[in-house]
């Protein structure tokens, strides 16, 4: 997600200390483990500690923020019972459907829907996915669905694969990186989650500035937060869920909110991802 405006800073601040209290106190107790994937890891470290001091205010005890550089990474720690929820992607959280349960969903711009975007050098004028054959190609994790999943399901419709399309291809590991790595050059394409590009065009407009949307995909389920099933009744996944769909009610919930550009969040459901689980479903049987 991308670094909150400096206004957002001065208001995560204020919200720690709102937060802060009441988690004093629950710094006797054992700590609740949640996972954010490299989308979180671009955030600021106010936002950070903000949001880490709400749901310990939220839950009565402390919480952990754990951090890692691949949403592989962060979905394993999750799948062996290393975290008590994480803020996931729906390509992974559809391949563990039947291990993992969704918490809570996120709403954006009133609802729990995002999309992938291409994008590309605005000198290229490409208007489409056909204008970037044999263009460099920025991803963002082999595990994110709007930031590889998407494009790798475009390109299989016309028989093609990343490989045999683009000039070349890496994984930046970041929806920001594969922004930055296209303004500057780097790249001269991108796979993106919209959600986040929307956001860094409010406050990192000199970036997204340097970059065309050439597409945006149907409407997807929003990265969800997700438990394993085996704890879905514990009081940690509880705790949890209560905490995020509370979020929207309190100073310090609203101020986070707010810096994430986001309304709140929801109860999700499997049904959100249909479209992710079918191309992904689609691509295992064209391999």
């Amino acid at each position: 997600m991308a670094p909150a405006c400096p206004a957002g800073r001065r208001a995560v601040l204020a919200a720690v200390a709102l937060a802060g209290p009441r988690r004093a106190r629950a710094t006797s107790l054992a700590p609740v483990r949640f996972g954010l994937t490299p989308v979180f890891l671009e955030s600021d470290l106010a936002l950070l500690r903000a949001l880490s001091s709400q749901m310990a205010a939220a839950l009565g005890t402390p919480v952990e923020l754990v951090k890692r550089r691949t949403y592989q990474e962060v979905v394993a720690l999750l799948l062996t019972g290393q975290l008590d929820a994480a803020w996931i992607c729906g390509f992974p959280y559809v391949r563990h459907a039947d291990r993992l349960s969704v918490l809570a969903v996120p709403v954006h711009r009133g609802r729990p829907l995002y999309q992938s975007y291409l994008i590309a050098d605005p000198s290229l004028r490409a208007r489409s996915l056909a204008d970037l054959r044999g263009r460099s190609h920025a991803f963002s994790d082999p595990d994110s669905n709007s930031g590889c999943l998407t494009t790798r399901w475009l390109l299989a419709g016309e028989h093609q694969s990343p490989a045999t399309f683009f000039g070349a291809t890496f994984f930046a590991y970041g929806h920001r990186n594969v922004v930055r790595a296209v303004s500057s050059g780097l790249a001269e394409s991108g796979s993106v989650d919209g959600y986040v590009w929307e956001t860094m065009a409010e406050t990192e407009p000199g970036l997204t500035s340097t970059t065309d949307v050439v597409a945006r995909s149907a409407w997807q389920g929003f990265p969800p937060v997700c438990c394993l099933t085996v704890s879905r009744q514990g009081a940690a996944a509880r705790g949890i869920e209560a905490a995020l769909l509370a979020m929207a009610g309190s100073p310090a919930g609203t101020e986070i909110l707010r810096a994430l550009r986001l309304d709140g969040f929801m109860p999700g459901s499997p049904g959100l991802y249909d479209g992710i689980r079918a191309m992904s479903q689609d691509l295992e049987s064209r391999a």
